[in-house]
């Protein structure tokens, strides 16, 4: 289908052409030759800039003695880091771990010493209640039961 057919489409009439219609053909034409010839333009523009590009004499970069002794440098300098960062990581890790562990054993050292007490305060608090049951008479009483002796021995 040609731009004159599809133009003939858009307006809707394609047998029956008025004259405005054929100039709107014609601009329409115009823009389209415009239009392919700065395309052709472009595209040998692109091929003849392509081409030169492609032509021109390369040099090879040879890598000269400064870039291989910095690149090396570079080299053993990240790498270096990288052992560091690892070395101390793995430092870091051993000594949270030995932290955790020393503070378990505070823990279990205060609840042992915890304990202790508590058994303790309990053996003076059984010893106290013996000490008080093993008596015969109470102290209120003990003036009491002195006379009570002396008069059995008489």
């Amino acid at each position: 289908m040609s731009i004159k057919e599809k133009f003939a489409r858009l307006v809707g009439e394609p047998d029956g052409k008025t004259e405005d219609e054929g100039l709107n053909l014609n601009l329409v034409l115009d823009q389209d030759t415009e239009l392919n010839e700065a395309l052709r333009d472009f595209r040998l523009g692109v091929h003849a800039w392509s081409e030169a590009a492609l032509s021109r004499p390369r040099t090879a970069l040879a890598a000269t003695p400064h870039r291989k002794i910095g690149r090396l440098a570079v080299g053993w300098a990240l790498g270096c880091v990288l052992i560091a960062g690892g070395v101390s990581g793995g430092v870091w890790e051993h000594h949270r771990q030995e932290m955790r562990i020393a503070a378990a054993r505070v823990a279990e050292q205060q609840r042992l010493a915890a304990q202790e007490r508590a058994r303790q305060e309990e053996e003076d608090l059984l010893a106290k209640v013996d000490s008080d049951v093993s008596r015969e008479v109470p102290s209120a009483m003990e003036p009491l039961a002195q006379l009570m002796a002396g008069d059995e021995t008489r």
